[in-house]
């Protein structure tokens, strides 16, 4: 076995008084050897993001390190001054962040980013550079080098982010690259694009990967190795065939029985059931204008019907810039159609107005993405479930005591009316979110992406309480959402959405077996992991 370029032995990171556990990791030992892509897999706070920033000499304050040792080409990392750190990092040792949007200088056009990196290790000349730059945006992918150089962040999609930043972490040809939950916030066909891209890019260099991941799909599709954490510590580790196939640890055991299959669930059809919501021709189209640059019109939507019965749940997938989002936000009324109308029920939705539309919300209420956004960090979960029914007439006490029985009904304690929403995890704000969804009893759920901000044991969780309650409550639910694995697991019909229009809707089970637009078959080929479960 060639020796490793990077060793860690028996680390151990403590976190400051007051946190949930000790150690952020505790006596973890792995090696990193040269043209190999190890994947540290586990859920948020297992300790594998906080060993990546050990890694860069990136740690937090709070966090001391009290053991063990890392080592790169035999250089105890552990006792570099900061200038030896500068010098390494970027150099030697180069990382891809999780969110190119917060990564990235928003006041700074992209070739300039790149440029910093030669600037700061004091490399090539200044005509130099700018022709490695335009090297580098053609190695990663990226059409139009020119125009991206001259871009801000703002004005690229997030793939184009990804890559530029991939590009930056290439500039100084490092040994190791450190990829820190790369793709998990782009979509199917763009996350299948950057791991083939950082997979092309290893093997053509030759450099070894450290790659931070909670997704099993994208370790089957990448990994050479993989060791798994649990709460701190290296719990398995092996190749990929052993750890995938031939699991051992029970909680390694407990992620691969709860990352979706993609195996469609039969449609149970009920004739009798009324159509809870109905959406016709919807159009809407998004102009902008500033001072640097002509008037611009995006059509987001064009011309979008479907219907969802009481009892049904219709998924609506595609890629970012697809239109489903913006699906979501018409049929919500938080931004008005161009055209087209959205029945609820018999009520035209979109012609209420005033009173009328404030009354008719109670009949349709939304679950989103991020729930650490969406709810108050000021108020306490009681309120935040309460507000609702109150504004609607409710008297306190009874919008409170509906508040406990949703809790409950979510699967969480009643006594959490009197937190606030920093003192849960993710998982449980996402239950909060929809216990605030549940409070006025309506009969449409709108869920955008509930579930892709969320570890896949607690996507599981959320997932199954999701059709658990539409069941009980015959709920009509549109699901909103980039992933086809998880669309099958909770999914009657899908609809496909691309460039703004639906362009295949079937059965769930039929369009995932039976796929016929080209579209669908690209996003289904693209799904992480798919080739590897086929195989097998």
């Amino acid at each position: 076995m060639v020796e490793a370029i990077l060793s860690i032995e028996h680390l151990t990171l403590a976190l400051p008084p007051g946190a949930d556990r000790a150690f952020a990791v505790e006596d973890i030992s792995l090696a990193l050897h040269p043209r190999q892509i190890l994947c540290v897999v586990g859920e948020s706070g297992s300790g594998k993001s906080v060993c990546a920033s050990a890694v860069m000499g990136l740690l937090s304050k709070d966090i001391r390190w009290t053991a063990g040792s890392i080592r790169f080409e035999g250089l105890d990392l552990r006792a570099l001054s900061p200038a030896k750190w500068r010098n390494l990092r970027g150099r030697k040792i180069a990382m891809i962040f999780q969110e190119p949007m917060t990564a990235l200088n928003p006041v700074i056009r992209i070739g300039a980013q790149i440029i910093e990196a030669f600037e700061a290790h004091h490399q090539l000349t200044p005509a130099e550079r700018e022709v490695r730059v335009r090297a580098l945006l053609e190695e990663v992918g990226l059409r139009d080098p020119e125009r991206i150089i001259r871009s801000y962040p703002h004005q690229l999609s997030g793939g184009q982010r990804q890559r530029a930043m991939i590009a930056m972490a290439l500039a100084l040809e490092p040994s190791i690259l450190v990829a820190d939950e790369p793709t998990t916030a782009l979509d199917v066909t763009t996350q299948a694009q950057i791991l083939k891209l950082i997979r092309d890019i290893q093997q053509r260099r030759g450099m070894a990967v450290l790659f931070i991941t909670h997704d099993f799909g994208v370790v089957a599709d990448i990994a050479d190795r993989v060791a798994v954490m649990e709460k701190g510590r290296v719990v398995e580790e092996g190749t990929v065939d052993e750890v995938l196939e031939r699991a051992q640890h029970p909680y390694t055991q407990r992620l691969l029985a709860a990352v979706p299959r993609g195996i469609p669930r039969a449609k149970v059809e009920d004739a009798d059931a009324p159509t809870a919501c109905a959406a016709s021709g919807l159009v809407k189209t998004y102009k902008s204008s500033d001072w640097f640059s002509p008037p611009a019109e995006v059509p987001a939507v064009k011309s979008v019907s479907f219907e969802i019965r009481r009892g049904e749940t219709l998924g609506l997938v595609g890629e970012s810039g697809s239109g489903k989002s913006t699906i979501g936000r018409l049929v919500m009324r938080l931004t008005d159609a161009d055209a087209g109308v959205v029945h609820i029920g018999e009520l035209n939705f979109s012609d209420a107005r005033g009173s009328e539309l404030r009354a008719a919300r109670k009949h349709i209420q939304m679950v989103f993405q991020d729930p650490f956004a969406s709810l108050n960090p000021r108020r306490r979960v009681g309120q935040i479930i309460a507000d609702g029914p109150i504004a609607h007439g409710v008297p306190a006490a009874q919008a409170f005591a509906r508040a406990r029985e949703l809790l409950t009904l979510v699967g969480l304690d009643s006594g959490a009316v009197q937190r606030y929403p920093h003192e849960f995890s993710g998982g449980q704000r996402q239950r909060i979110g929809i216990a605030r969804a549940l409070a006025l009893d309506p009969e449409v759920l709108v869920a955008d992406e509930p579930v892709s901000a969320l570890d896949v044991s607690v996507q599981a969780q959320v997932l199954a309480l999701l059709e658990r309650l539409k069941k009980e409550l015959r709920l009509a639910v549109l699901f909103i959402t980039h992933d086809l694995n998880v669309a099958a697991q909770v999914c009657d019909r899908i609809a496909v959405m691309r460039y703004g229009e639906i362009v295949e809707v079937k059965p769930a089970a039929d369009l995932l077996s039976r796929p016929e637009h080209p579209y669908t078959q690209t996003l289904l080929a693209a799904i992480p992991g798919r080739q590897r479960r086929k195989s097998h």
